[in-house]
């Protein structure tokens, strides 16, 4: 993470739907605030109670944590990717964007007001677990997660590893909670995975973008090259983002220099633009997956090379999150992530809410009788952001599988096919 100045802000594009955070880098100047003029006469009223509660409450309240929670009040009021961290939780989301610390390993967001799993981190506790997408979670410690904030959530199941924290899980079909007591690991998100598929297929897995995902994508890409592939599908599902340094220097290796890869505007209209940053890229055909877990970082991605037509978008329908947060360093130690821009995709879209459409759509199957769980995406979530450019409607509620297994993977089979048809066509004989 670049280091700016005292003041510096680092810009996150993430998705609070899930306990990974995506970052955009960026400056903004803080200046000193006024309690005076348009805006601000309610805070009287906001020191009369504060006055008043530490006077005459039943018991001793700190005045900080009365601010810090009249803080949290007011951001909880915006959007759901606005919040308030402590000394404490704005240290972890710094270091989570290194790719570790200390966790049971979930991603997890607010739907209908109650704390849901979106997807088990593999190899984790809560995978090996047995922990599924789309579990409510009601208790952590035997302490209710009604009207906990995600940052307060994620800093409960977070701790030093070999400790212990005890969730308590709600699924679809069961009838009473199950408690899971889980003991911590150093969580290491492995952002790279690639291999060789049949027909000479390259494959590419990024499941985050962190700070070492460029350049292990770039050795992934060298190791797939000496084994001579002749294609590759690049897998963006269930990513939920990241750095936006990051995206961009991913999105560099399969663009030529110096195209747009994504833009942003703030409420004043005043615009920003990302570009390629490298001259040599991977010019193989391509194909990325992509589904409703793909988020931020992903979808900046997935939308440059479909607005570029470098890549074929196979899949579903992108989570949609489309806004910019910037996170502000406080003087006490804590941070404030605040919503303050959207971005765009290079042709102009906003995927705010409506998320990233793929070329050809195909939708996971459960097999076998096999459980599915309720879809959530960033227009689900409450408060969300309109996306301007078109009207949002209530679509029907979409499942999807807990899990499938490699051999049911139809999305990864047709990405196969079409890209060995790709090259059926391609050695054909031309016509004379």
């Amino acid at each position: 993470m670049v280091k700016i100045n005292k003041q510096a802000l680092v810009i996150f594009v993430l998705v609070m739907a899930v306990a990974l955070t995506g970052a955009f880098l960026g400056r903004l100047s803080v200046t000193a605030v006024s309690a005076e003029g348009e805006g601000y006469e309610e805070l009287r009223s906001f020191t009369e109670v504060l006055s008043m509660v530490r006077k005459h409450y039943v018991e001793e309240v700190k005045p900080k944590d009365l601010v810090h929670g009249a803080i949290k009040g007011m951001l909880n009021s915006l959007d759901p990717h606005s919040s308030f961290m402590t000394a404490e939780g704005y240290k972890e989301m710094q270091v989570e964007t290194k790719g570790e610390f200390g966790g049971i390993g979930i991603q997890i967001g607010v739907k209908d007001n109650i704390l849901t799993v979106i997807a088990p981190i593999e190899d984790t506790p809560a995978f090996k677990a047995g922990i599924k997408a789309g579990d409510k979670i009601l208790r952590i410690n035997n302490t209710t997660t009604r009207d906990m904030s995600l940052q307060d959530a994620v800093s409960k199941m977070r701790g030093a590893p070999k400790s212990q924290v005890t969730i308590s899980i709600m699924r679809e079909g069961w009838k009473e909670l199950k408690d899971f007591t889980l003991t911590r690991e150093v969580i290491k998100i492995r952002s790279v995975k690639s291999k060789v598929l049949e027909g000479g297929i390259g494959y590419i897995k990024i499941n985050q973008f962190q700070e070492q995902t460029a350049s292990d994508l770039a050795a992934a890409i060298r190791n797939l090259n000496e084994e001579k592939i002749t294609a590759m599908v690049l897998d963006l599902r269930n990513d939920p983002g990241g750095l936006l340094n990051s995206a961009i220097d991913v999105t560099s290796q399969f663009l030529p220099k110096g195209k747009l890869v994504v833009y942003t505007k703030t409420r004043s209209g005043e615009k920003s633009e990302f570009f390629t940053s490298n001259s040599g890229h991977f010019s193989l055909p391509m194909i990325v997956l992509v589904n409703q877990g793909s988020a931020s970082a992903s979808e900046i991605v997935a939308g440059a090379l479909k607005d570029w037509n470098r890549a074929v978008i196979l899949g579903v329908v992108t989570f949609g999150k489309g806004s910019v947060q910037t996170v502000i360093p406080l003087s006490d130690g804590s941070g404030l992530r605040l919503t303050t821009a959207k971005y765009y995709t290079p042709l102009g879209k906003s995927i705010q809410g409506t998320g990233i459409t793929p070329d050809i759509i195909v939708k996971l199957e459960a097999k076998n009788g096999a459980k599915e769980h309720t879809v959530v995406r960033e227009k689900d979530l409450e408060r969300h952001l309109k996306n301007e450019q078109t009207d949002q409607k209530e679509d029907e509620k979409e499942t999807a599988p807990f899990e499938v297994d490699e051999k049911d993977d139809i999305q990864l089979q047709r990405a196969v096919d079409i890209l060995k048809t790709w090259n059926v066509f391609k050695e054909l004989p031309k016509a004379s």
